[in-house]
């Protein structure tokens, strides 16, 4: 048998590095093409206002255009599960909820098509935030004490609307209800911005919504804010620093809801890749500009250390969201 030479020795050598040398190429040219940010719902609610701010400032960083991928339905899982099974080559990211990341899991048991700690890569939350409770401007309440006490006259005929069962907004209402001694009617949307739009309308009579969705309607005035989720009054947001919190409204009750989004990536996706995209998430988050964008919405910026520290997070997270799921009883399958 005849041995290769020395030529012939070196290109084998080659053709064999290839496999190797070729994501090794892709992930030093990353991004070389525009990268997609899926938002699990439709447009106009809270997390898709989030991803567009995002989008517009990290654009310019990263040097490719960020389009925004609405994927709605769920309860966020169809977007969820899409990014979960897109290639992992950090041109397709989730910006991702604290009810899709750590409660959906809990919620839907026997259907719930991907586990967000195994199938997905921590990135970086970006923010952090609680509800707020609004009513159409044209109904009477002007306290939570007025609606407390209209709900306890006619039970279940007050109506609130939400992004979906098991979202933060109906666990919310459900803590409340069960804390107030009152049947407040839940009703269900495919995502914020269809409740928005019916409580804009009259067809339903309030919501308990992350801030920045409901912000606009309410220094408009259609909109009339009752009360926050939180423990504590929010401060940041001008508007709201007379309206009360869980902790004066149901003392004693342990409400303190708080929500929170975050960027995850494809399991799979090479460290460098992730490494790169949390640096550009975290100048993003702890600009100035973000903050002046966010927290007049009701939102404050929050950018974890490191991808491996967001994930120890996620996982805190997840035993917590089990326990408030199964408290409410809450299901989706």
């Amino acid at each position: 048998m005849t041995r290769p030479g020395p030529t012939r020795r070196t290109l084998l050598g080659a053709a064999a590095a290839l496999p190797l040398a070729a994501p090794a190429l892709a992930q030093g040219n990353w991004p070389s093409r525009p990268i997609r940010l899926v938002v699990p719902f439709p447009p106009g609610g809270a997390v898709d206002i989030t991803g567009r701010l995002l989008a517009e400032r990290l654009q310019p960083i990263l040097g490719q255009p960020i389009t925004i991928d609405n994927r709605g339905g769920a309860g966020g899982n169809i977007g969820g599960d899409a990014v979960a099974k897109a290639q992992p080559d950090g041109y397709t990211l989730l910006l991702g909820t604290a009810t899709i990341l750590a409660a959906n899991k809990f919620l839907f048991r026997r259907s719930m098509p991907f586990d967000p700690l195994k199938d997905l890569t921590p990135v970086t939350r970006v923010t952090t935030g609680t509800v707020l409770l609004v009513v159409n401007a044209q109904r009477p309440w002007r306290s939570f004490a007025d609606l407390v006490a209209a709900a306890k006259q006619a039970p279940g005929r007050i109506t609130m609307g939400s992004s979906g069962t098991g979202t933060v907004s109906h666990l919310t209402l459900t803590k409340v209800n069960a804390a107030a001694g009152i049947d407040i009617t839940h009703v269900p949307y495919r995502g914020g911005g269809p409740a928005i739009a019916d409580l804009l309308s009259g067809t339903i009579d309030m919501m308990f919504d992350v801030i920045p969705a409901l912000m606009p309607h309410v220094r408009e005035g259609r909109f009339r804010a009752l009360a926050v989720g939180s423990a504590d009054r929010v401060t940041y947001v001008p508007e709201l620093r007379d309206v009360p919190g869980m902790g004066e409204l149901l003392p004693n009750q342990g409400i303190d809801m708080q929500s929170w989004y975050a960027v995850n990536a494809p399991a799979g996706t090479p460290a460098p890749i992730v490494g790169r995209l949390h640096e550009a998430l975290v100048r993003v988050v702890r600009s100035d500009d973000f903050k002046a964008r966010m927290e007049p919405l009701g939102f404050t910026p929050v950018a974890d250390d490191s991808p491996a520290a967001y994930g120890q997070y996620l996982q805190q997270q997840e035993q917590f969201w089990k326990a408030l799921v199964e408290a409410s009883g809450a299901t989706l399958d």
